[in-house]
């Protein structure tokens, strides 16, 4: 048996079964912890002393709900990104508390937050709020057991509404001109917005954190090196891209530079008009005033122009599936459309858009008959002597197809 260790550092012992018992007083109440081994143990002791420090206090098991998630935001503001804290605020604050916080950790059962769950799809919540709603809950309840208030989280024992997946919608070549011409005829501030979501495939946030320092107007590029994330009640923060591979430069085409000359000084005659209200962050696609443009007022912009244009509704995002549909089915490769698309690997990119890719099975099987038939030509078809390029040769030819105009004529 493990000897007790000084005083307000835990206690820890073997259990006859086998299992290690750790022990910590707080307030003079024990918190216990049943763990498979000693390390495990120990690291619980160090893990809720460390949040004491913090000023993390419990009243005991009888705590209601609310108090223990008061006390739990608090805590987890520090270890958690600013997007995530937010998040997890606000559904604390609007979802939760309001309907169960007011029940005790010791009654919370399963069924009462089966309940729970079903009540806010009742009331309207989607099954993606809902599911959200779920993960923060069992996030929560987790480090409840880890102080030893609950022997069980009672989410384990529901079953939360599964998200529905979001069907993927594109336009085509003729009903991109029809949008980008809609917006330049009546004037749409977002029209270059739209029209780099379309040649670069960049994600919402991305395009929203893009700035002029990004761009290099002699070489035709655009780095992608920060996202804009929005909080619930309002505020923002710059964060790191998506993913490693987020973080990428794209070859620009001649038009597209032209688009972004042609909105640069547009925004500087604002600002001049303006004044020092102006809040300068060097953001290419600004609000009015300087600051990032949010999701909302660009959702509200895209369908007021989907309206006048008369296209069928897509989401904004649909915009970089556009992007990848046009890509793909007019020949470019898998490997440089993912590499503008920002994806980890091209087999991400054929998981998403694989379908896409127009059927070559006929022309393969026309093409190995040729080749195995008695009488056939062994010379090298016209066709297909590119084959023997090298693959820095092909990828470079690729992507001056990309961006050179003879791809991207339909933006006009």
């Amino acid at each position: 048996m493990e000897k007790k260790r000084a005083h307000n550092e835990g206690t820890i012992y073997q259990r006859s079964n086998g299992k290690w018992r750790a022990q910590v007083s707080i307030n003079g109440r024990r918190l216990s912890y049943t763990a498979k081994t000693k390390k495990e143990g120990l690291a619980w002791i160090r893990e809720t002393n460390n949040q004491i420090d913090k000023g993390l206090t419990y009243k005991g098991a009888d705590t209601t709900l609310e108090e223990f998630l008061t006390d739990w935001i608090d805590m987890v503001e520090s270890s958690r990104s600013k997007g995530t804290f937010s998040l997890y605020r606000w559904t604390v604050q609007k979802r939760i508390n309001p309907y169960i916080g007011h029940i005790k950790l010791m009654d919370l059962r399963p069924d009462l937050v089966q309940c729970f769950y079903h009540q806010l799809l009742i009331e309207g919540c989607s099954n993606h709020a809902v599911h959200v709603t779920h993960k923060t809950l069992r996030v929560a309840l987790n480090h409840a057991i880890k102080l030893g208030l609950i022997g069980r989280n009672p989410c384990s024992g529901t079953t939360p509404p599964k998200p529905k997946q979001t069907e993927m919608k594109f336009f085509d070549e003729i009903q991109v001109r029809v949008l980008l011409d809609k917006a330049q005829a009546i004037r749409d501030r977002f029209y270059p917005l739209y029209y780099l979501a379309v040649h670069t495939g960049m994600r919402q946030a991305e395009l929203i954190g893009l700035k002029w320092e990004d761009v290099d107007w002699e070489r035709r590029t655009i780095q992608v090196k920060r996202q804009v994330r929005h909080f619930k009640g309002g505020g923002y923060t710059f964060t790191m891209p998506k993913s490693k591979s987020g973080k990428r430069t794209i070859i620009l085409g001649k038009r597209a530079v032209e688009v972004l000359r042609e909105h640069q000084n547009d925004q500087q005659r604002l600002i001049e008009a303006i004044g020092e209200e102006w809040v300068d962050l060097d953001i290419i696609f600004a609000s009015n005033v300087g600051t990032p443009v949010t999701a909302n007022n660009l959702r509200r912009a895209f369908r007021r122009l989907l309206k006048a244009s008369e296209l069928p509704k897509i989401r904004f995002h649909d915009l970089r599936h556009t992007a990848a549909s046009l890509m793909l089915n007019h020949g470019i490769p898998v490997l440089i459309a993912s590499g503008r698309l920002g994806h980890s690997k091209p087999s991400v990119t054929m998981d998403v858009y694989g379908h896409l890719i127009p059927s070559k099975q006929e022309e393969a099987a026309e093409l190995m008959d040729s080749l195995l038939s008695p009488d056939a030509d062994t010379t090298t078809p016209k066709s297909h002597q590119n084959c023997t390029e090298t693959e820095s040769d092909q990828t470079k030819k690729t992507q001056d197809t990309v961006v050179s105009g003879s791809f991207f004529w339909l933006l006009g």
